[in-house]
């Protein structure tokens, strides 16, 4: 391809992502009507935060553009965990009612930081798992949808560490085409390879093969 093809392949990957975030975000909306109060204060399975400020900072990342996204980054002198923090307090509300509600006014949402808008599909379906894990909920996501994540993070290390995560494993989905690396096998449903390249160790019960607990070890010291 030509430089010029390139990036109409990329912007039209792009465009088509967001119909994807757009499903899962109401997919997620509506998995969470009916929390008890207990539930929103869960521990979800982003390290240190709850069911209901995960459900913030997703929030938070639909709301920002790379304006207003670097203007944090400075106001933050630069400490992208405490951008981050601040950017969740801002949208978690009074109530989780309050939270839920913000979430659902960004689910149509193309607002973006100066990421791929693959990035924010991988966002939203790393955290809504996340969120849905703790609590017992389990989400059929269409495999096609989860095989393009699974793909977008076994090459970036972007937003999260993945790519260096699964270095010389061979990680091989049993119920869908994504497979790459070469190494101790890793193997088992798309979504929960993606989930353990991203880090969460939780997942790797729902794995199989001579590279699990080297996985499982990586995710412990992320």
């Amino acid at each position: 391809m030509t430089d010029p093809e390139l990036a109409a392949d990329r912007g039209s990957r792009g465009a088509g992502a967001w119909p994807l975030i757009h499903a899962e975000r109401a997919a997620l909306a509506s998995d969470l009507e009916d929390l008890t109060t207990e539930q929103w204060a869960r521990p979800s399975l982003c390290a240190g935060l709850t069911v209901r400020e995960v459900l913030a900072h997703l929030t938070a990342g639909a709301s920002l553009n790379a304006v207003s996204w670097l203007a944090g980054v400075i106001r933050c002198r630069f400490d992208f965990d405490k951008q981050v923090a601040m950017r969740l307090a801002e949208q978690l509300g009074a109530t989780p009612a309050d939270t839920l509600e913000r979430f659902r006014h960004i689910v149509p949402s193309r607002t973006k930081p100066p990421l791929p808008a693959i990035a924010m599909l991988g966002e939203t379906i790393v955290h809504g798992e996340d969120i849905r894990r703790p609590l017992g909920i389990r989400r059929d996501h269409p495999i096609e949808v989860v095989t393009q994540v699974a793909e977008y993070y076994r090459g970036s290390d972007l937003v999260v560490v993945a790519k260096g995560r699964i270095g010389g494993l061979r990680l091989s989905a049993d119920d869908g085409p994504f497979a790459t690396g070469s190494g101790p096998l890793v193997s088992g449903p798309t979504l929960a390879l993606t989930m353990a390249m991203t880090g969460r160790a939780t997942y790797c019960d729902d794995l199989d093969g001579d590279g699990v607990e080297v996985l499982r070890s990586r995710c412990a010291t992320a």
